[in-house]
Formats: C-alpha cells, structure tokens, sequence
C-alpha cells in the first residue's frame, strides 16, 4: 500500500509500505476513505514529538470500511463504514474508567505517534470496539473526519476546560483549525463575547463567519492594551491558547481577568515562561491536556441533529495519491487560504 512517512525532522515521502495485519484480537484493519493533515503532523515534521521514529506512517484523523476484524470485536463489523478516534482507549484500564482516554495504559495517543498512523491507504485500528465509531452508509466523511481530532480537542480542552459559562468573554489565541473548533463549540455555552486573535486575515475572516463577535490582529504592537480596554481593563474570562509558541501561552497569561481560566490547546516544542509572580494573587486556573475524546458521541449526535456543522471547516480536497501537495498546500496555510485539507481515496 502507499502511504506518507516520516523520516526525520523536514523529511517526508509517499512511498510503499506492507499492508497492515491483524496483531491482537481486539484490533480492525481499515481502508481509508477519507483522511486529513493535523497541525499536529506538521509539529512532527518539526522534530517537536521526539518520540516519532523514522519510519513512522503520519496521521490520526479518518474515515475508513472495516475490512478485517479480530476475533474479540464486537461492536463493528466487515463492511462497516466507521469514524476512526485520534485516541485509542481500550476500555478497561484505570485511567479509561475515568474517561481520560488520552492517558489509556495501553492505547491513548498512538496512531501517527507510536504506531503507524491513517495517513495510508489502509490502517490497523487497536481497540477497535472502543476506538471507532459505526457510521451510517452515506454519513458526510468530511464532516465526520473532523470529528476524529479537532472538534473533541477544541471542546474538551479548550471550551470544557476553559470552563466557558453564560455570559463570559472569551479569547481565543490562534485561528486554526483547532482554534475554530474551540470558537463554533464555546457558543454552545452562550458567552457574551468571543473574540479571536491571530495574524492570519483570511483566517480572522473566516472565524467572523463561524461567530466570532470581534477579531484582533495579533501583529499589532498594542495587542495586550487593545484586549484590556475592550473589556474596560479587566481581560477575558477565558483565554484559550490554541498555536503552541510562548508567545501566544503569553499572551493568555496578559490578558486573562482576575478569577479567570486560561486552557492551552497548543502543542509546544518550547518550554515558556510562567509569570506566576504575576497570577498568584488572580486566583487563574490554568489547564492543560491532551484530548480524550469523551465527547466524540456527544458530538455526533449533534453533527446528525444539523447543531454542528463541521464540514465548514474543509478548504481544500485532494485524491489521496497528492498526499505530498495535500502536506505542502497544508504548510503554507496563510498564502494558500488554507483552514483544513481534507484527502478522499474514494469508495
């Protein structure tokens, strides 16, 4: 089969690789249908995840027809059309019976990381009772594919652990894909307002289409003065940090009111500073975390009930044969007006 493999920082191929094989009785072998490229990969690719090996086949994010099974999977079949969890959990292990997935003895996040990923045409799918999601025949897979990752990522870490209430004002620093994911699901929460901040114009406009109420040019030299006298000098109750640099985690730690959350999405390569000198005194409450996707049914449900739209947030589609322009449209995400790029092999 073909797939995109890493070979190091800045070096990536589409080349051919074995087709996967079952290796425990828990496990299902997928052929991708639809996949897509995560700002996670291209962290990757900037040797910020050490942890990847050469070798390694990318990617976390799928839609796919179960084409084998093992023998002690239960709740998905040959044939199935299913939605393929970033997080693989097995189910039973202490951290699992405390939903945090992420954090699974045995699983949490290893496709595209520690085991080959879905970027392929096929993928072994571990723990495939607990870690996929039976999808009807003519489900819409760019809708669902951003199930997979972004939209549980930006509303569990961002938006639940933010603790965004009625009422609050909320920031949002970095307008990607994961960023727009926190933006659509924080109104389920009612703010009263949501401003989002990034360099990106295409991007700011983009996030005014999904609801942000106010967009601020993150270049600006008074960034931090414009964010307080916006709101009469107290900061936001919530600031999501959703780029993973230090100065976008500074930023959140400038504007943030007294009493306030400050919820880092980001994936950071770097260590940054923290002015605890500073936020000791605010009473702030800083969480971070690595998604569980214990929101992924929930999300479902309401992606068939038309409350989500998430297909929104797909830009550019590519066969899955051009997975190395996909990568190099996906890289250039300002010039190319890029949100998400999404992969079809069809089928």
């Amino acid at each position: 089969m073909k797939a995109l493999v890493y070979h190091g920082p800045g070096k990536r191929s589409w080349e051919e690789k074995p087709k996967p094989k079952l290796q425990e009785p828990t496990d299902a072998i997928v052929r991708i249908t639809t996949t897509t490229i995560c700002g996670t990969d291209l962290h990757i690719l900037k040797g910020d995840v050490p942890e990847v090996e050469d070798g390694r086949i990318l990617g976390h994010e799928g839609v796919g027809i179960v084409e084998e099974v093992g023998s002690a999977v239960s709740n998905v079949a040959v044939g199935d059309k299913v939605l393929i969890s970033c997080i693989s959990s097995c189910g039973r292990c202490d951290f699992c019976k405390r939903s945090m997935y992420s954090h699974c003895r045995n699983g949490g996040w290893i496709l595209g990381h520690l085991i080959d990923g879905t970027q392929a045409e096929h993928v072994r799918i571990p723990f495939a009772d607990t870690s996929t999601y039976r999808l009807p025949k003519d489900a819409n897979e760019e809708a669902m594919v951003m199930l997979s990752d972004i939209f549980p990522t930006g509303f569990e870490v961002g938006v639940l652990n933010g603790e965004v209430a009625p009422g609050d004002v909320v920031a949002i620093v970095g307008a990607g894909p994961i960023g727009l994911a926190a933006l659509v699901t924080a109104q389920l929460y009612s703010p009263a307002e949501l401003l989002m901040i990034d360099l990106d114009p295409n991007r700011l406009e983009v996030a005014r289409s999904l609801g942000a109420t106010k967009t601020i040019d993150a270049g600006r030299p008074d960034v931090v003065k414009a964010i307080l006298e916006h709101t009469g000098g107290d900061g936001v109750d919530v600031a999501i940090e959703a780029v993973g640099i230090p100065a976008t985690f500074d930023l959140c730690q400038q504007i943030v009111a007294a009493g306030g959350h400050i919820a880092n999405v980001g994936v950071h390569g770097k260590p940054v500073q923290l002015e605890l000198q500073k936020l000791w005194i605010r009473n702030i409450t800083l969480r971070t975390g690595l998604v569980d996707t214990f929101s992924t049914p929930r999300l479902l449900d309401m992606v068939n009930a038309g409350k989500l739209e998430p297909a929104r947030m797909a830009t550019h589609r590519y066969a899955l044969t051009e997975m190395m322009k996909a990568y190099d449209t996906f890289a250039a995400a300002s010039r190319e007006r890029a949100i998400k790029v999404v992969l079809h092999a069809g089928g």
